[in-house]
């Protein structure tokens, strides 16, 4: 008996446009509603059968994979009309964090991460909350989780790093100066020419590795090894110093720092007996950074009752004085205030640098926020200190996200000597000029800290040797270093462009 006939099998692939065919681009006359090619499972279907096989990935940028990169030629899909070029790099994958809350999101998450990490684990402090917010946004970007460039970041890079500054600065009070004595502000004076000599010494070894670049470095880091992180990001922005060199530096001087603050631990042990004996302690004193509560005093006389949850008496003197984990009672008013404080000052001082532009609009910043924060409308500015350091380490997460980890490797050696030079010859002044006045070798070791590391480093070679005495003397001219360091930077810069 015959077998009854049966319809012939439908093959996978048909012809394009036709009426039993598979949907298609655009450009199909199925009257289904079409689907992308970015958007089907199936291969896009052409007008004659070549012998690529494109995957989704790149069928849907617009682009063939039968030849290389750098020769890649739009194919003929209607879907790709219109599209931009492919701008990565062979081999490259898309970010796959581009939303700006997002972005943003992990910027702050990386802050309150080094921030917490440097509260927590006192050898992690020593590499600090900035070098560990630079790696973080490292991390970010040589992993390709976020994109290169984002309205984000120009917010970071401009009015937030601007009032992050001016916060820091509106918490300088000069008039703390007169506690610190003379023999601690004549020290801090030497150890800042010290880093003017070095700065000049190492750009003359090494001006003809960095080329034009060498007047922005001897500047950014005259500016950080006179003041600290605030000056050394104020002198980079404005002498348009890279990202890259930026990471590297950053690198740099924390490796640096770590060293030279060995140093001004160990020096005292061994040339001790060559310097004045160290004076006694001084009377009782209130802590600048104790603002917001009970007073905080140090007798001189042994350790302190711990603080909850820290290790040792070393420890809770830390957690107690170091500007960043220090509690501040704030109010709406008064974070309004600085809120308000710091976008006029940003806004006066870009206003001045455009009308007078032989004048830095950083410098302008410096004059005002130093002056206002002297002035009897705006004494009391507690809270600056601990809002413009999580502004400015926006920034560092930032740099780190604009870096890439080759190019900071390329630049590192060279960087690490030139950062070298300029903390070798700061440290032969600084000693060197401390035997011929007669200074102690506290007073020297806590004065050159307060140059080389800031407030906190000072603090923390103070504790250690148990110069408790030395506590507030050395955190004063750290924070006076924020007031100078700006100007020191961009006229080393200006003398050596």
């Amino acid at each position: 008996m015959p077998r009854p006939a049966t319809a012939p099998r439908r093959s996978r692939w048909r012809k394009p446009g036709s009426r039993s065919g598979p949907p298609t681009c655009s450009a199909s006359p199925w009257p289904r509603k079409p689907r992308s090619c970015s958007a089907t499972t199936r291969r896009h279907a052409p007008t004659t059968r070549p012998s690529w096989t494109s995957t989704r990935k790149n069928h849907a940028r617009g682009w063939s994979s039968t030849v290389p990169a750098k020769e890649a030629t739009p194919t003929s899909c209607p879907c790709s009309a219109g599209r931009r070029p492919n701008t990565w790099p062979a081999g490259a994958r898309d970010p796959m964090i581009t939303s700006p809350l997002a972005l943003a999101t992990l910027i702050a998450g990386c802050t309150a991460l080094a921030f917490w990490l440097d509260y927590r684990f006192p050898a992690l402090g020593k590499l600090g909350a900035s070098m560990m917010a630079i790696i973080f946004g490292a991390i970010l970007s040589n992993t390709g989780l976020v994109p290169v460039s984002s309205p984000v970041y120009d917010a970071v890079l401009g009015p937030v790093t601007s009032v992050s500054i001016a916060w820091l600065l509106l918490s300088v009070d000069l008039r703390d100066l007169a506690r610190a004595g003379w023999r601690m502000t004549g020290a801090f004076g030497i150890a800042v020419l010290g880093t003017v000599l070095g700065s000049f010494a190492a750009a003359m070894l090494y001006g003809s590795r960095f080329g034009d670049d060498t007047w922005r470095i001897a500047g950014a880091l005259t500016g950080t090894y006179s003041g600290g992180s605030v000056n050394f990001v104020a002198v980079g922005r404005e002498v348009g110093l890279t990202g890259t060199l930026f990471a590297g530096l950053n690198a740099a001087d924390a490796v640096v720092t770590a060293l030279w603050l060995g140093a001004t631990i160990m020096l005292p042990i061994w040339l001790g007996r060559f310097y004045a004996p160290v004076p006694a302690p001084a009377p009782p004193y209130v802590s600048p950074f104790a603002g917001g509560g009970p007073a905080t005093e140090i007798d001189g006389r042994g350790p302190e009752p711990p603080t909850p949850g820290a290790g040792d008496s070393s420890a809770a003197e830390r957690h107690r004085h170091h500007p960043y984990f220090t509690r501040e009672g704030l109010s709406a008013l008064a974070i309004g205030n600085l809120v308000a404080a710091g976008l006029i000052l940003v806004y006066a001082s870009q206003w001045l640098g455009e009308a007078v532009p032989y004048v830095p609009s950083i410098v302008w910043l410096t004059l005002l926020a130093l002056a206002l924060g002297h002035s009897p409308l705006f004494r009391d500015a507690r809270g600056a200190m601990q809002l413009g350091s999580v502004g400015l380490h926006f920034f560092f997460v930032l740099i780190g996200i604009l870096s890439r980890a080759s190019e900071i490797a390329a630049v590192g050696v060279d960087v690490f000597f030139f950062t070298l030079i300029v903390v070798a010859v700061h440290g032969f002044v600084v000693f060197g000029a401390g035997k011929v006045l007669r200074l102690d070798i506290a007073t020297v070791s806590v004065a050159s800290q307060a140059a080389v590391g800031g407030p906190s480093s000072a603090l923390a070679v103070a504790i250690s040797r148990d110069w408790r005495h030395l506590v507030l003397p050395g955190v004063v001219v750290g924070l006076f270093g924020y007031a100078v360091g700006t100007f020191l930077g961009l006229g080393v810069a200006a003398l050596l462009r």
